[in-house]
């Protein structure tokens, strides 16, 4: 058997969440049963934030419940503060994504307060589960943005990030997800980074969120697998980029992602013909919207040989 890696598919939330056109409710689940039907097992299907920011996230409760119709799907939902998580858990969802920024005015910009009050509101939020006795059931993972760079503040010490991520781990994280929100990071910064950091959040697992604003990001991906990392986040068509931060465009291509940890013998359980499928809707459902990604165009070469 191959080593495994795990891919969770975030473009219906962090790729949305830069998209004019409104994506119907029926067809964000359609984009969720495909790519559950390719092999994957969680996908971030939305965003628990208010609709007078991201109108695009207005239906959130009612994709979360569609969602979670699916077999063998596990979705997870991304909320900003204590309130989108306490809605987040008033509406079922299993496992939830709370982000901060490492970034000090990222996190002003993003949410309006200090990384320290975040910081203070996560640890709120695994007691407001504790208080309604979903601890074992409802999974709290704490992305740590602009963990390599801010286009907005500049460097950001390894050290606070470290400090963050130990914080988490002892505020009860069950995942630490460590993200290049703005495509900052090299692969000798992301090899120095996730081989310490282990070091300081113990047993709880580490996933990596990369983009691939300054095409780095698959060779950071490379990098965090080599210093073993084997929970990534991707982006069908690398749709995608957070919205308070200049430049910070693009995610990594799920598609490709999925073809470099094959080729590199890290399984995935992801049929790759299946999710190209899925990846040539995406040009139905957003006509209007650049999508990148070369595996779309250039296919699987005749010599590819899956990992597992």
């Amino acid at each position: 058997m191959a080593d495994m890696a795990i891919i969770r598919e975030v473009g219906l939330r962090d790729g949305l969440q830069l998209v004019k056109d409104m994506l119907p409710t029926e067809t964000k689940l359609e984009w969720c049963r495909l790519q559950a039907a390719a092999g994957f097992n969680e996908i971030e299907v939305t965003s628990f934030v208010p609709p007078s920011v991201i109108p695009q996230f207005a239906d959130a409760a009612e994709v979360l419940a569609g969602a979670k119709t699916i077999p063998g799907l596990r979705p997870s939902v991304l909320v900003p503060n204590l309130k989108g998580g306490t809605r987040a858990l008033d509406h079922g969802a299993e496992k939830i994504t709370f982000v901060l920024s490492a970034s000090e005015e990222h996190n002003l910009s993003n949410v309006r307060k200090s990384t320290d009050a975040s910081l203070a509101e996560f640890r709120d939020l695994v007691a407001e589960r504790e208080a309604r006795g979903l601890a074992g059931k409802v999974e709290l993972s704490c992305a740590i943005a602009t963990a390599f760079g801010c286009s907005i503040q500049g460097e950001v010490p390894e050290l606070r990030v470290f400090e963050i991520a130990a914080q988490l781990a002892e505020a009860g994280a069950d995942e630490v997800n460590v993200a290049d929100t703005v495509g900052y990071a090299n692969p000798h910064q992301v090899r120095t980074l996730f081989s310490v950091l282990t070091s300081y959040t113990g047993a709880v697992p580490i996933a990596a969120h990369f983009h691939d604003t300054r095409a780095m990001g698959l060779a950071n991906v490379v990098a965090a697998a080599d210093a073993g990392i084997r929970r990534f986040d991707a982006s069908l068509g690398g749709l995608g980029g957070c919205p308070f931060a200049p430049g910070a465009t693009g995610n990594i291509a799920t598609e490709d992602c999925v073809y470099l940890l094959e080729s590199i013998g890290l399984g995935t359980g992801i049929d790759i013909s299946a999710l190209l499928e899925v990846r040539a809707k995406l040009d139905e459902w957003l006509p209007t919207e650049r999508v990148e990604g070369r595996l779309m165009k250039a296919k699987p070469a005749k010599t590819f040989r899956p990992a597992a």
